[in-house]
């Protein structure tokens, strides 16, 4: 009797120190994921990203779709009913000085299709992948793209958005692009 209760004494005071273990590691790695940035006031915990860009052109109401890293064929896309975002079309947010935020999952390899969201929103079903690489309208389109971090860190985010774009102050983000 008296070694199964040395047992689960055990057990129990083993379970605790693991967890404070484990606890650790996962503040280890936040802080690392904070430290990655320029600047340790950003929050880049998980949670749907700020990913703000620039275009070489004005692709503003095209589909994006995502190509592999060698760009040569499609991985990733939407279906016509998943291009939606607060339940409207998933246009981008436009910023000053010619950015956009991000309402769809624009990424380094995300390149746009010449069919516009309205154009997209009609079909009855996605184009197949050989239709949509025909529709690709350039494999770079991208100037810059910046990971602005957390979306929910912002309290008005076009507003701020627009206050570090002014201030010139995106070189304190990931630059994906």
């Amino acid at each position: 009797m008296k070694s199964t209760i040395f047992f689960f004494m055990f057990m129990v005071l083993l379970s605790c120190n693991t967890e404070k273990k484990q606890s650790n590691i996962v503040n280890q790695k936040n802080d690392n994921i904070n430290k990655s940035s320029k600047d340790n006031s950003i929050d880049y915990s998980i949670g749907p990203p700020t990913i703000i860009y620039k275009t070489k052109k004005d692709y503003y109401d095209k589909i994006p779709v995502s190509m592999n890293d060698e760009k040569t064929k499609i991985v990733s896309y939407p279906d016509v009913k998943d291009i939606y975002y607060k339940g409207e079309l998933a246009y981008p947010t436009k910023l000053d000085d010619g950015y956009l935020l991000d309402n769809r999952g624009i990424g380094k390899n995300t390149v746009f299709l010449s069919i516009t969201y309205e154009e997209y929103n009609k079909l009855a079903e996605v184009p197949t992948i050989d239709a949509m690489m025909k529709l690709i309208i350039d494999k770079e389109p991208f100037a810059e793209i910046y990971d602005c971090g957390n979306r929910y860190q912002y309290k008005d985010i076009v507003t701020d958005l627009n206050k570090i774009i002014s201030d010139k102050q995106l070189n304190k983000f990931k630059k994906i692009y």
